[in-house]
């Protein structure tokens, strides 16, 4: 841009005032702007008055630089000398033009309590303070900014309204104003983080029932996919949350809500008690949500090293009341998050897609833009497969990993078991396979190798547990 054009009015207060206001001319100079100074500009024979006036309205002139102190404010409310004449002037074009961009004051002295010097007709507006040298280089990067319409603080492009506000059944969990709150309570540690991370998950277990699929129109799995898409938004709300805890505040107290919270999701898997006639795949968009909702959070206490906090998780069990479907034991495991959408498997004939699993497709698509790479979670399913595994479940009941049918694309160890060649790293992280040193694993590696079916499969993807874990190099290192 050309370089700006700017005026400064001022009064002779003192040598040592002049001699300020000129060092404020050469800064302002060497930083490119054109400086018009009465000292530099106003030569003998020109006329003072008319010069004043055509600084001011002359358009362009696009700043007008008021620098005020004690006499300057004393002579433009008295109306007296030039600072008067000028301040008949400008005050005119402030209040006339409603000049808002082109005039500022700038404060180079206050009074014994630190109040500034101003015009009477300026003090409601905003000024520049220079007066301190402590704030002057701050403040000097903010006249500077106001000269070349450059300021810190711009207000965004507007995006595109949200697709999902267009839909004519569009559906809120009315989480937005207590996920602001708790996401800014966590990160800065105010005392009420922890009743506003209850009141947001609260809210959410309470509202997830306006996603229930109450009316059967047109194809059922075209509503369980419909109503999957329209819960994206929150989806990645919850995943922001998650991430937020694992950085900042994974106590123990937290880790215990997060847990509560899913417990209190679990009944939207089924069931519910005033429903008697129903089909098992009348809940499949629940069952995806919280599927997921589940292993991204494992995915992200893992992603930042929480095995602590995230064995705490994994080896708590869950109370589900009054509900007959998993047997006489009202308390479960984290397999019961674990879910088989026969919705999907009806699409994929119905539609004659021809994909292995669209429940693992969705997973991948859905990864994109969530703040987490698909790998993590990958090694997360790899992980609640493992510990499943390891803990010799029953192999109708074990966790099943539907995003390792993408596992083809790694020929080496996750992450973290790569980290955990390295003995001290192990140490740290063999809490979440719930073992004590790598040679637990042998019995289970052995097996697999003698027993293929004991490995998950899909159609003629398979995957390879002692690559993924890395088996022999576990804790071999120092």
């Amino acid at each position: 841009m050309e370089n700006p054009k700017l005026f400064i009015s001022y009064s002779w207060s003192n040598s040592t005032h002049e001699e300020w206001v000129l060092n404020l001319a050469n800064d302002l100079a060497e930083s490119g702007v054109h400086v018009i100074l009465d000292k530099w500009d106003l030569k003998e024979g020109h006329d003072s008055v008319a010069f004043m006036e055509k600084m001011v309205t002359d358009p362009e002139i696009s700043k007008v630089a008021i620098i005020c102190d004690e006499v300057y404010a004393s002579k433009a409310d008295g109306r007296s000398g030039g600072v008067g004449t000028e301040t008949q002037i400008i005050s005119r074009e402030v209040y006339e033009n409603q000049g808002q961009d082109k005039f500022v004051a700038i404060i180079s002295k206050k009074d014994e309590t630190g109040k500034a010097y101003l015009p009477t007709y300026y003090k409601s507006r905003i000024y520049i303070d220079l007066s301190e040298a402590d704030n002057y280089s701050d403040n000097f990067e903010k006249l500077l900014r106001w000269i070349y319409d450059k300021p810190l603080y711009k207000r965004p492009e507007i995006g595109k309204r949200p697709s999902f506000l267009d839909e004519s059944d569009g559906i809120t969990l009315g989480t937005t104003v207590a996920y602001k709150r708790v996401i800014s309570a966590v990160k800065e540690n105010k005392p009420y983080a922890s009743g506003a991370l209850e009141e947001y998950l609260s809210t959410f277990v309470s509202n997830l029932e306006k996603f229930r699929i109450t009316e059967k129109n047109g194809e059922f799995d075209d509503q369980v996919i419909d109503s999957i898409d329209k819960f994206l938004p929150y989806k990645n709300e919850v995943i922001t949350l998650f991430i937020t805890l694992a950085q900042y505040a994974p106590t123990e107290n937290n880790i215990l809500k997060i847990h509560r919270f899913f417990e209190s999701l679990i009944p939207y898997m089924n069931r519910p008690q005033n429903i008697n006639s129903w089909s098992d795949y009348d809940f499949d968009n629940f069952k995806f949500i919280i599927h997921e909702l589940f292993l991204y959070f494992v995915a992200i206490l893992a992603k930042y090293e929480r095995f602590f906090e995230l064995n705490s998780l994994l080896k708590e069990q869950y109370y589900v009341a009054g509900k007959s479907d998993y047997g006489r034991d009202a308390m479960v495991d984290y397999k019961v998050f674990r879910a088989y959408l026969q919705s999907l498997d009806r699409r994929n004939n119905r539609l004659k897609l021809n994909r292995v699993s669209l429940h693992a497709d969705l997973l991948k698509q859905r990864s994109e833009h969530s703040g987490i790479e698909f790998r993590y979670l990958m090694q997360a399913d790899f992980i609640l497969f493992m510990r499943t595994e390891i803990q010799q479940a029953d192999f109708y009941r074990r966790w099943f990993p539907h995003t390792l049918l993408y596992v083809g694309n790694f020929h080496s160890a996750f992450e973290i078991f790569a980290r955990a060649s390295s003995k001290c790293y192990f140490d740290k992280m063999k809490c979440i396979l719930g073992i004590e040193q790598p040679s637990d694993l042998d019995e289970l590696m052995e097996i697999y190798k003698t027993n293929k079916e004991r490995v998950p499969k899909w159609q003629f993807e398979s995957l390879n547990p002692s690559i993924l874990i890395g088996y022999e190099l576990l804790g071999t290192r120092q």
